[in-house]
């Protein structure tokens, strides 16, 4: 049997290819809000929240002017950008609406509440915020009960500040 992680054990960051630093700049400060702390020149960007040294990094050094890669490839199929709670996903969801990028999806999973798009770079986003642990729905064997139903996202939006 395998030992399993340490219950402490988080993702830290996420680490990105970018064909173009300054446009991914944009979309992950910009609209996203997170600040940049270290910039690398053209080459790279190394972004957080909260004084944090870096929750994304960005690159082109493999990457500068580069297309995504094509539908049916394996690769990162999103990075989920967790938010303390509703309010605060809300807050980020309107900023996206009112950047102008459009909303792929909006999902009610039970344990979480999530809403994807897509980054400049084709790359997909996911925000969400979790329910309290209370709040999930269960099995019969008390493992939690996910399921994607549609989510509100007018009522999820009238709690942005």
């Amino acid at each position: 049997m395998t030992t399993p992680v340490h219950p402490a054990a988080q993702i830290g960051h996420v680490h990105l290819k970018v064909a173009n630093l300054d446009r991914a700049i944009a979309f992950y400060s910009g609209v996203l809000g997170f600040e940049v702390q270290v910039r690398i020149g053209d080459d790279a960007a190394f972004l957080g929240a909260g004084g944090y040294h870096h929750h994304i990094g960005l690159n082109t050094w493999s990457s500068k002017g580069a297309t995504p890669p094509p539908p049916g490839h394996t690769g990162l199929f999103h990075t989920a950008f967790l938010y303390p709670n509703r309010a605060e996903l809300a807050d980020a969801v309107q900023r996206v609406i009112n950047a102008g990028c459009p909303l792929e999806g909006a999902s009610d999973h039970g344990v979480s509440e999530a809403v994807y798009l897509t980054d400049p770079d084709g790359n997909g986003v996911e925000l969400y915020r979790d329910r309290p642990q209370a709040d999930w729905p269960r099995n019969p064997d008390d493992s939690p009960a996910m399921y994607t139903r549609r989510l509100d996202l007018a009522a999820l939006l009238a709690e942005a500040s």
